[in-house]
């Protein structure tokens, strides 16, 4: 039996699921989250997957991985991992990088025949030694025990072969004394039309939790601290689920019927998907032909008093850029969603970046100002949709939500939000007893410069709007000089009081700082985790985290002056820092950069913090 004396206490831990494309790795450490975030950890994820539809079995280029971390006040992922799941040598071979010394890696040794060796590139027949693997290795059969499991199921091979994962799945269960129920009934909802197939992944999960149980080795296992949560609804959460969700919610707030006009794209499609589920809510979900096709639905549905959204990627950013341009001459509302991959052109489909920047600030033709925000996590994701659609709709603009491929597939513990808790949205709505004869389609309201939604079918407000430049005062097209440059003003004041209506910069200052750390988008938890290291270590380093791009905080400048030293970190090369530089051209900004398809490790922006400190 177990030693029970060998049981670590941590307020968090990091586990690494690793095996082919086709192995279920995805879905064995989502159902691993959700139960962790059900009893009351907090969790943060990252889906690791191949961009290929299906690399050879067994290859280096084929490998799958899903890394979680639960516990209390967890803000990343991990760098490293407490426990590693490797289903082949490939899997190992990949990973290893990501494993503390001293962890625990758990392997299927069924499949490191010579064979398996050698389609991940081994010279010995020894892994274990060839890697220099510090750390307690477990040689689980996992592929055998998953066969003696369901001998007598009557499942082909095939099918057998792909419940292993919840094989290694239970053994994960009970190595963090996380109960079985909340992962069978997961199982049992995604395999609700296929009873059988629940079954066998039922008796499989419990062979895996039994086989830890009865394993005469000494092996690490973990008791893992929760914390004292807020009453309500929880769900584990990634960041296009909660997109989507929080243009739903904005759709009830605003009480405009919500449309969506898109086309598939990795990494954002998901978003899509959630929504075209939702018909019962009210909304029009359509995958038009193509991205220019929907993003100019989407404006036709704006017009039509439709609180309208259009989600992609980097590439299908730039293919929208023209249509985008449209609805800012228009002055129509309008969300784009830009769940950022990396680039340039197809670039890295599945994997992160924060590299469209500089094409959601200035990417489409002639003075062309709108808003522009960022969510931080995968659960603020719901947050900065409600937000973007909310700030489209008052504020008469498009507004581009910047997210990226780590947030998006990402995922997190989040409390489902009363509807009482959300704001209040108030369109603009032209009234129609506020029609007469001195309305016209750009009539503004003068505190913001705001013109009025006529809805068509309104009495009386019959109106066009297009891509030509219309009259400040009739709304009729016009090519005169000084008009032109009128509405240009007008069309960058009006975005730029939008600064009155967003939150001001918020700082978490030890107060001896003299030096401020600042990212914006899906780098807050990795940053503000390294500030906290750094403080800790007799650092003292101030942190800031942009929300809101365009236009800036109010009280930016005055925030970020009063720091000797700026360190702006992101995940492309200094175009945040180039913004800010621009705008604040006072300011010392120190960069750190990194443009790997990955997010940042803590120990890099500890290491990049200290560096400029010390220089």
């Amino acid at each position: 039996m177990l030693d029970k004396t060998n049981v670590k206490t941590l307020d968090k831990v990091v586990v690494r699921f690793s095996g082919d494309s086709g192995d279920g790795m995805q879905l064995a450490g989502n159902i691993f989250t959700n139960v962790s975030a059900g009893l009351g950890n907090k969790v943060s994820t990252f889906p690791d997957y191949p961009a290929e539809v299906r690399a050879p079995q067994g290859s280096l280029s084929g490998v799958s991985g899903f890394q979680v971390s639960v516990g209390v006040d967890v803000h990343t992922p991990g760098d490293l991992c407490d426990v590693l799941i490797a289903m082949n040598p490939a899997a190992l071979k990949q990973n290893i990088r990501f494993l503390k010394p001293g962890g625990v890696v758990i392997v299927d040794i069924d499949s490191f025949k010579e064979a398996d060796l050698k389609k991940a590139l081994f010279e010995t027949l020894d892994p274990f030694k060839e890697l220099d693997i510090k750390a307690q290795v477990v040689e689980v059969p996992v592929t055998s025990m998953t066969k003696a499991a369901l001998a007598d199921s009557g499942l082909d091979n095939k099918s057998i072969l792909k419940c292993r994962n919840i094989f290694a799945l239970g053994l994960v269960c009970w190595l963090f004394d996380r109960p079985l129920e909340g992962a069978l009934r997961m199982l049992k909802g995604k395999f609700a039309k296929k009873p059988a197939i629940f079954e066998a992944n039922a008796k499989v999960i419990e062979a895996g939790y039994n086989y830890g149980n009865n394993i005469h080795a000494t092996v690490s296992t973990y008791r893992i601290e929760t914390e004292e949560a807020v009453p309500g609804v929880y769900t584990d959460i990634n960041g296009n689920t909660a997109t989507a969700w929080g243009f739903i919610a904005a759709s009830e707030k605003s009480g405009r019927p919500l449309f969506l006009g898109s086309y598939p794209i990795t990494p954002a499609t998901d978003i899509l998907q959630e929504l075209a589920k939702r018909k019962d809510l009210g909304v029009k979900a359509v995958q038009m032909e193509d991205e220019i096709a929907g993003v100019c639905s989407a404006i036709g549905a704006s017009f039509a008093g439709h609180l309208a959204v259009t989600s992609t990627s980097g590439p299908g950013l730039a293919l929208k850029s023209e249509g985008i341009g449209l609805a800012v001459i228009a002055e129509l509302p309008l969300v784009i969603v830009d769940v950022q991959r990396g680039g340039p052109s197809t670039g890295l489909p599945t994997k992160t970046e924060q590299t469209d920047l500089m094409q959601a600030l200035y990417g489409r033709n002639g003075e062309s100002p709108l808003a522009v925000v960022a969510a931080s996590t995968p659960t603020d994701c719901f947050t900065m949709a409600f937000e973007a659609a909310r700030i489209a709709v008052e504020h008469m603009t498009p507004v581009i939500l910047l997210t990226d491929a780590f947030i998006g597939n990402g995922s997190s513990a989040w409390r489902v939000p009363e509807a009482s808790e959300l704001p209040e949205i108030h369109p603009p709505l032209l009234a129609p007893n506020a029609v007469d004869e001195a309305w016209q389609p750009y009539t503004r309201k003068d505190e913001d410069l705001v013109r009025y939604w006529a809805i068509p079918g309104t009495e009386g407000a019959m109106h066009r709007v297009g891509g030509l430049e219309k009259d400040y005062n009739t709304g009729a097209i016009s090519t005169d000089p000084v008009n032109h440059e009128k509405m240009v003003m007008a069309r960058r004041e009006k975005i730029a009081r939008i600064a009155n209506d967003i939150p001001a910069l918020e700082v978490l200052d030890p107060k001896e700082a003299d030096t401020i750390l600042v990212g914006w988008g899906g780098t807050y938890g990795h940053l503000r985790t390294a500030a906290g290291e750094l403080c800790a270590a007799g650092k003292p380093v101030a942190f800031a985290h942009f929300n809101y791009i365009n236009p800036l905080p109010a009280n930016t400048e005055e925030v970020l002056s009063s720091y000797k030293t700026v360190i702006v970190a992101e995940l492309n090369t200094g175009m945040f820092a180039d913004y800010l530089q621009a705008r604040f051209p006072g300011l010392n900004i120190k960069r750190i950069n990194k443009i790997q398809g990955q997010p940042f490790l803590v120990s890099e922006v500890v290491k990049g913090v200290t560096k400029i400190m010390e220089d």
